[in-house]
């Protein structure tokens, strides 16, 4: 009965920050809700490529004509044409729940194969592409995270802040600088843990080591633009430390994304100007879709976060390796 009783307030809980966090984020962002896809043709050029190299899930169907639909790693792109449709005017934008397969993710208590996330992506003024509105977007999504684990923590009184008051920013060639003999997911571990929140900015773009701080693909985050600060890139992550982890957990992946100028500099960049080629491209290409800046926030890890789960298993129903359940059981870790 303890653990019908325990999953049950854990549902509860999961339920309560994800509805605390996305009404605070829409609020301070301006967004409104919207239906979203769970699969798009190949050859629309929709499809996330995350890192370039994960393969998606695909399928036929009866009407394809041998063109495959495959099941979204994301909706980066797929919102950007969306702000086109629907017409949303400057400064307001679109929020939906992202649910995907990505059967090639490493397995750790941080990772699944099923994801879910809040896409959200906001039309923006080309003046606004710079690296001073973008820290003022992610403030605002701080300021959402701070505002629900407050509101958690008056809902469930034995969970006590984390958060710390203020965010940190940091350009990923800085992070290298500070840290130059680690990694860069040791260099995120670091620098989380000494902050408690942190935003690095410029992921994609090659830094001074010959190699970027951790893949992008060319055609929706600006990784390329020189802002006006004289450093690479419109983009980031936002990772904050875990003390139940003892780790970093990345929140959010976003950026302004790319404009004419910044795709065509980025296909080149990474050897595939053949892309130019798809619809979507095409469009962006010629102008004819809006400017934009948007990304993605894990639902099951800021629940993890929230409610200081080990085990991303705690907040989601997904599968596991075998026997990974029964392993984790005999710890006291119970998936759902």
């Amino acid at each position: 009965m303890a653990e019908t009783t325990g999953v049950l307030k854990t549902e509860k809980a999961i339920a309560f920050v994800k509805y605390s966090f996305e009404k605070a984020l829409s609020r301070r962002l301006k967004l409104f809700r919207i239906s979203s896809p769970i699969a798009v043709m190949e050859n629309t050029g929709l499809n996330d490529e995350l890192n370039g190299v994960e393969r998606p899930v695909s399928f036929n169907t009866k009407w394809g004509n041998g063109s495959l639909a495959v099941i979204v790693h994301s909706l980066a792109k797929w919102k950007r044409l969306r702000l086109k449709e629907i017409g949303v005017k400057p400064g307001r934008g679109l929020l939906t729940d992202m649910r995907a397969l990505r059967p090639e993710e490493d397995y750790s208590p941080i990772h699944s194969i099923y994801v879910d996330q809040w896409d959200w992506e906001k039309r923006i003024h080309p003046k606004y592409r710079t690296i001073s509105y973008l820290r003022n977007v992610v403030h605002n999504i701080y300021g959402a995270l701070k505002e629900t684990e407050h509101r958690l923590c008056l809902e469930f009184p034995e969970i006590t802040p984390l958060l710390p008051k203020s965010l940190r920013f940091i350009h990923a060639e800085e992070l290298l600088q500070t840290y130059p003999d680690l990694t860069p997911k040791q260099r995120e571990t670091a620098i989380a843990k000494k902050y408690g929140a942190v935003f690095i900015n410029g992921i994609g773009a090659v830094l001074s080591s010959g190699e970027a701080h951790d893949g992008r693909a060319p055609d929706y985050d600006d990784w390329s633009t020189v802002n006006e600060e004289g450093s690479t890139g419109l983009n980031g992550d936002l990772i904050l430390w875990s003390p139940v982890l003892n780790n970093a957990i990345e929140i959010s992946s976003m950026g302004i994304r790319v404009d004419p100028a910044a795709l065509q500099r980025q296909l080149h960049i990474r050897g595939c100007i053949e892309k130019s080629a798809y619809p979507f491209h095409r469009m962006l290409l010629q102008g004819k879709l809006p400017q934009s800046i948007g990304g993605g926030i894990g639902q099951s890890r800021l629940c993890m976060f929230m409610l200081r789960k080990t085990h991303i298993g705690e907040v989601q129903a997904s599968i596991w390796p075998s026997g990974e359940r029964e392993r984790l059981a005999s710890m006291g870790v119970h998936l759902l």
